[in-house]
């Protein structure tokens, strides 16, 4: 808490501004939910383990919940736990059964099969007493070695050599600690040894019954877009007792868990590969005022859905239920504007009608689109870039400046505007504290392709044709490059021959220099004999 006594603002996940004090006066009460189904051996290790906290056992309660174990779990003599008995089979059923009966203010999850050391529990709780929206993970070690009859004082010495966690410890040294604008920081929410505020669990709701595998995760992700901040704790150390189901088969867990989860979890964009098809949860969600005009509605509309950016949904807010078609009249319906755009959207799946404001709240981005504007083909796509990049949570996008005043378009991003209505002081402006958590943007809308005018959606089949246009330009000048390729190696081996010419040639002319030069002076010689001869043959007929 700050000075003032306001919730102290986090930016993005960098949690070191909240700065817990190593000594604190517990008040919160905390529901460790436990979920088991057999293993009454590692069950009691674990109750074992809880009795050791140092956190207030007043403060601490216990529920463990028998997920239909054959023979049923039992509690041991003297334990504080609750047991709660589960038919439905799946952790995900026996998790929300247990929730169900908690009343902390902290819901702390822990396997049947994870024993904490003394001190994990107050390290979790320290976090949570210094702000109301977090999701605290401790760190787990796997050991091997033979389970006790009874738990051990020295857990270390009894449970070691073990193995880290080594892909949670992997995420954390990769992003300092989840605090460098991690991408998905709520991959953090695992299961076996999570406390999370119950405040965020009970925005985000209970975890998914019908996923079979990656309930954790996807969990975490609605806590993620309730405003949850994830934070790692080192000082919460826990041992698993024998290793988990993922070290035994990763690739086959994995393989069932990604192909479920993607349809939950839109940040997940690289499990969603596919170009064109539709998720149960999209990634953007535009929102627009239905009743603005058909035409107006229409040319938005469409090009939002022939936007570069496939996964996404539209929310065309009107009063649709008010609607009674003129069938003798129709073209002097007051009503026929929304009676045209009702039918020309009733039936497209990417386009909902709603009387009211509705977007599913696992939609990380809403974009809110005022009448009369119509964003380009790539708006949206390089919108999602800029926040993307820069961790923002809103982008507001200046489309006209009026007497009236700023024409604007929003792109939010939903887990930023719940952080900011959780933080938010009386009476201060939620955009305010939105800049304060993740950060505005302001751009210009002509500068990202808004316009007031209606355009030609391009569409994907267009940019099929283009993109076979593209391929066939491509083949072409692949062949074309090949072809000059092949002329310039003919032009090397013909001025090589060339340079081999001139070689012989310069040879030929030194020759020939030579040979003269060797002629010229014969030819001297010559004209010195006849010389010498001449002057004495004048001499004789001179004396003579």
């Amino acid at each position: 808490m700050s000075v003032e006594g306001a919730v102290r603002r986090v930016r993005g996940n960098d949690y070191r501004v909240l700065r817990p004090p190593e000594h604190f006066t517990p008040e919160l009460r905390v529901s460790v939910i436990i979920p088991a189904y057999g293993a009454q051996d590692k069950l009691d290790l674990v109750l074992q383990g809880l009795a050791r906290q140092t956190y207030p056992a007043e403060l601490t309660e216990i529920i463990v919940v028998d997920n239909d174990s054959t023979p049923p779990l039992r509690l041991p003599e003297g334990t504080s736990a609750r047991l709660v008995r589960c038919e439905r089979p799946g952790r995900a059923a026996a998790r929300n059964a247990g929730l169900a009966e908690a009343t902390g203010d902290v819901i702390h999850w822990l396997d049947s099969d994870v024993v904490l050391t003394p001190g994990a529990v107050e390290a979790h709780m320290r976090w949570h007493h210094a702000a109301p929206y977090l999701s605290v993970t401790g760190y787990i070690r796997f050991t091997a070695a033979p389970l006790p009859a009874v738990l051990p004082d020295d857990l270390e010495a009894a449970f070691e050599p073990a193995e880290p966690h080594a892909w949670l410890v992997g995420l954390v040294e990769r992003t300092e600690g989840l605090t460098n604008n991690p991408v998905r920081p709520f991959s953090l929410h695992v299961g076996g040894a999570t406390s999370v505020s119950a405040r965020l669990v009970e925005a985000a709701g209970p975890m998914d019954e019908d996923l079979i595998l990656g309930q954790d995760t996807e969990m975490g992700f609605r806590l993620y877009q309730a405003g949850a901040v994830f934070v790692p704790e080192p000082r919460a150390r826990a041992y698993h007792l024998g290793p988990t189901m993922r070290m035994r088969d990763q690739q086959r867990i994995d393989r069932v868990s990604h192909a479920i989860v993607a349809d939950r979890i839109p940040a997940y964009q690289w499990l969603r590969t596919h170009p064109a098809r539709r998720w149960k949860v999209p990634n953007v969600t535009a929102v627009l005022d239905g009743t603005a005009g058909y035409e107006a509605v229409r040319a938005a509309v469409d090009a939002l859905l022939a936007s570069t950016v496939a996964d996404l949904s539209v929310v065309l807010a009107g009063p649709w239920d008010t609607l009674d078609r003129d069938r003798r009249a129709p073209l002097q319906d007051p009503n026929l504007d929304l009676v045209l755009v009702h039918g020309h959207y009733e039936h497209e799946s990417r386009v909902l009608l709603a009387t009211r404001e509705e977007v599913h709240p696992s939609v990380p981005f809403v974009l809110r689109l005022p009448p009369g504007w119509v964003p380009g083909e790539d708006s949206v796509a390089r919108l999602l870039d800029l926040a993307r990049a820069e961790g923002l949570g809103l982008v507001q996008v200046l489309l006209a400046e009026t007497p009236g005043g700023v024409v604007s378009a929003r792109l939010e991003r939903v887990s930023a505007l719940a952080r900011a209505r959780l933080v938010a002081r009386p009476g201060e402006p939620l955009d305010d504290a939105v800049d304060e958590v993740s950060g505005v943007r302001w751009v210009v809308g002509e500068e990202y392709g808004f316009g007031d005018e209606p355009v030609e959606p391009v569409g994907r089949r267009a940019a099929y044709r283009a993109r076979v246009r593209a391929e066939a330009e491509a083949a072409r000048l692949a062949k074309e490059a090949e072809r000059l390729r092949a002329q310039v190696a003919k032009w090397r081996d013909e001025a090589a021959r060339w340079r081999r010419s001139t070689v012989e040639l310069r040879r030929e002319v030194g020759t020939l220099r030579r040979e003269l030069h060797v002629a010229r002076r014969g030819q001297d010689g010559v004209r010195a004999v006849l010389a010498r001869r001449m002057k004495r043959v004048l001499a004789k007929r001179t004396r003579g």
